[in-house]
């Protein structure tokens, strides 16, 4: 097979699962335990180092005087560099092994949080922001192999979805602490909090090293020729969607040339992988049925649940509160969060995996429904039952969906698994960013269209209208002497209340569209789930036979044999 980091010789069952990843041999409780508290550590990590950032965009534009598209650009560009890092990070550790992997992402990320101290320009705040992406990404994988590590054997699959789980828990978490920290010590003592994880991360991985694992030569020349076209070219898709609603789509001639940029890259770096006999990018299994199902699933599940931080978030920013009147709010969130990720892991079913997803599906359509009936008198109290539920189907959600994907790769081989990885990375950082970008455009049409309805029906001619627009203007009375002026006065309050009922009114919109296209996507799930069943077709039944299959030969030392043209198809 390849050398190993040392000279330890795995027993049969001890093996890691493919080259890169850590060997499984049986620990002693007390350090299974150790293994799972320094993963959730490292998932906590990781997920911080954006969302301390995304909770609290309004508070760093005001500290560096920033106008909207520019704070936009700090959320950007670490989606930018974090999405495409798994094309490199799987062959990084088969070929340099997992000390080196380990050392250099985790001081890597050190050295950023330090860094995050002491930036105080928006230029440099963006390059730490980029690089960050990229050491984020390999502080998931590290947190997913230490809780893969905490698991029995028998229940290593449930270590994978409490591995993508726990980092889920970094976002509500950020809403709910630092407005505490911001009124203790500004915005640095964000990044302080964040340099103090890192420290105990590097600390933790010190004390409790992952088990040592296998090592091939994994990289090839074109893997560089495919990253140097892949990896600009969804940069620049992902700066279309983070910044295409706030500097509108059709003012800004850069968004057109960055778009059309994508698309020559993207489909240069494919056309290259098509044509390789040992691709890093598997186009032909990734354009499979199954494999472009499961994208296309991925994805709106992703871009439906932006309902919760675009969504709710954004009617209770417009109906004038801030982080300070949200703790609660997002205290609930992350016990559901913690509810969803336990629940996924005692439930989890591979011979029935798509279930959750279903589930999911629901949970979101009748949360969505739930804010739908919001009004201008809409607080965090109300939304507490709608968001939890959204919460819950977020994680129940996303370590099925993982694991779907992940054994139907490993079913067709090794080689599998970078395509694989690829495709979940972007499904997850585009869906959100481009569900934030749909849903907030569709919001900008719909607020334009209430605006106008509602000001039409206005007329000063109106006994009510008029007696609205005095009672509004004597709220000036002891300031402003000029009834004219008064009048003024009152209409521009009035104007702001339509403006407000106006958003109201297109988050409810918002709210519905997520609704009935939750529900609609279930039907469709639920339908094919259906005729499966009458065919007598369980596709999943078969990954798994093919995977055991797969297992069994490598134990053995007999070298799988390679996917066939029709299983490529299916």
């Amino acid at each position: 097979m390849g050398a190993t980091s040392d000279e330890y010789q795995f027993k049969p069952h001890e093996r890691p699962m493919m080259p890169g990843s850590p060997a499984t041999p049986d620990h002693p409780v007390p350090r299974r335990i150790a293994y799972f508290c320094v993963g959730s550590l490292l998932g906590l990590t990781g997920g911080f180092g954006n969302a301390l950032v995304v909770a609290n965009l309004s508070h760093i534009q005001g500290v560096f005087g920033l106008y909207s598209d520019e704070v936009a650009w700090l959320s950007t560009v670490y989606v930018m560099t974090n999405v495409t890092m798994s094309l490199l990070l799987i062959k990084f550790r088969q070929q340099f092994g997992l000390q080196r992997f380990t050392a250099i992402f985790l001081l890597g990320y050190v050295a950023l949080a330090l860094a995050h101290i002491f930036v105080h320009t928006f230029e440099t705040a963006l390059l730490v922001r980029a690089a960050n992406g990229i050491t984020a990404s390999g502080l998931s994988t590290l947190a997913l192999f230490y809780m893969i590590q905490s698991m029995p054997p028998v229940h290593r699959l449930k270590g994978i979805v409490l591995g993508i789980g726990v980092p889920q828990l970094a976002t509500p978490l950020a809403r709910t602490l630092t407005s505490g920290m911001l009124e203790a010590g500004n915005w640095t003592s964000l990044y302080l909090f964040e340099l103090g994880l890192a420290l105990l991360s590097l600390a933790a991985v010190a004390l409790l090293r992952l088990p040592p694992s296998e090592r091939i030569r994994a990289f090839e020349p074109l893997d560089f020729v495919t990253f140097a076209l892949f990896a600009p070219g969804i940069a620049l898709l992902c700066a279309v969607l983070g910044q295409g609603r706030i500097v509108w789509w059709t003012e800004v001639p850069w968004l057109g040339y960055a778009l059309c940029g994508a698309v020559v890259l993207i489909t240069a770096a494919l056309w290259i992988e098509h044509n390789r006999a040992n691709p890093l990018l598997n186009t032909r299994w990734l354009g499979s049925r199954d494999i472009v199902r499961f994208a296309v699933v991925a994805v709106s599940v992703r871009i439906l649940l932006s309902e919760q931080n675009f969504g709710a978030v954004g009617l209770l920013t417009a109906l004038g509160l801030n982080n300070d009147q949200l703790v609660s709010l997002f205290a609930v969130v992350t016990a559901a969060t913690i509810a969803g990720i336990a629940v996924s892991a005692l439930t989890l079913n591979p011979a029935n995996i798509e279930r959750p997803i279903r589930i999911s599906l629901v949970l979101i359509a009748i949360g969505a429904f739930m804010d739908a009936r919001s009004t201008n008198l809409t607080r965090p109290a109300t939304m507490v039952l709608s968001q939890a539920l959204i919460a819950f189907a977020a994680v129940y959600f996303m370590g099925p969906a993982l694991l779907s994907g992940m054994l139907r790769a490993l079913s067709r081989g090794m080689s599998h698994i970078v395509s694989f990885s690829a495709l979940f990375s972007i499904t997850q950082s585009l869906g959100g960013l481009g569900g934030t970008a749909l849903l907030g455009t569709f919001q900008v049409y719909r607020e334009k269209f209430h605006s106008h309805a509602l000001a039409q029906s206005i007329s000063l001619s109106d006994p009510l209208d008029a007696a609205r627009i005095q009672a509004l203007g004597n709220a000036y009375g002891r300031v402003v002497q000029d009834p004219a002026l008064r009048q003024f006065e009152g209409v521009a309050l009035l104007s702001q209340q339509v403006t407000r009922e106006a958003n109201v009114l297109a988050f409810n919109d918002v709210f519905l569209v997520v609704g009935t296209v939750a529900a609609l996507t279930f039907v469709c799930l639920f339908a094919i789930y259906v005729r499966d069943r009458i065919r007598g077709h369980d596709p999943m039944a078969e990954t798994l036979a093919e995977l055991a299959r797969r297992r069994a030969q490598a134990q053995q030392g007999t070298p799988p044999a390679p996917a066939s043209s029709n299983q490529e198809k299916q």
